[in-house]
């Protein structure tokens, strides 16, 4: 349910107050079952299955570029890689997943829910990392629309966010794409790889999913690429 921002309620006091949520019942975490998709399949991470996929993905880059803006960096080998995506399958108050290309088999990159609160309806997208195969990709495109189609219609989560590093202009260019809105910067919010983060904040809400949804689907359709693979028109086309 969509709540205009600029209208609120008023309590016996006349106090502006925030608009109702009639018969809100607090969601569900989301569970590990898989997600499927036409391009890709997200499955709970776990290590023993993915990390060999993952750690050659990621290793096949020339550099260490993409990990920049990352909360840490790049791990040196293929053992500190394991314990990286290890660490990251048993956080607690993260619910990891891989995302596996259909056409492969092969787990190509990894996202997760994290930030979640049930009983506001309000969850967020993150430690989301892409190897240089999946960027680019249709399964890169339907992974995060998978996810966000479970958190919205699935689970009914009214509140979806998605924050980076203020300075990480692709991440930014992402979300925007997706659809997110930005909220604002926080400053000096955290310290990564020994610098300071400030870090920017997007959202998309319950009443702006419909139409983001309609334009993932029309952009995601077989008929909107060429032969060769090629996209005939922009996802962001598809909102305009």
């Amino acid at each position: 349910m969509r709540h205009d921002r600029n209208k609120h309620d008023r309590n016996k006091y006349g106090q502006p107050v925030g608009t109702a949520v009639p018969g809100w019942v607090p969601c569900d975490v989301p569970s590990s079952a898989p997600m499927e998709g036409t391009y890709c399949r997200l499955e709970r991470l776990d290590p023993a299955r993915h990390a060999d996929d993952l750690i050659a993905g990621f290793m096949a880059a020339p550099d260490d570029r993409d990990w920049t803006w990352w909360r840490t960096a790049r791990p040196t080998d293929e053992a500190a890689f394991y314990a990286d995506i290890a660490r990251m399958a048993a956080r607690a108050g993260f619910i990891a997943y891989a995302i596996v290309d259909r056409a492969t088999g092969r787990a190509l990159g990894h996202a997760a829910y994290m930030g979640i609160e049930p009983e506001h309806g309000t969850i967020e997208v993150g430690a989301v990392n892409y190897t240089p195969a999946l960027r680019r990709s249709r399964a890169g495109t339907e992974a995060m629309f998978l996810m966000m189609h479970r958190a919205f219609d699935e689970l009914g989560y009214r509140r979806y966010e998605w924050q980076c590093h203020s300075l990480n202009a692709p991440s930014r260019r992402a979300a925007e794409r997706f659809g997110f809105r930005l909220e604002g910067v926080f400053r000096q919010k955290l310290v990564t790889q020994g610098r300071n983060r400030d870090t920017a904040w997007y959202s998309i809400l319950d009443g702006e999913w419909p139409p983001v949804k309609a334009a993932f689907l029309a952009w995601l359709d077989p008929g909107n690429f060429s032969p060769s693979g090629d996209q005939r028109s922009k996802l962001s086309q598809f909102r305009a």
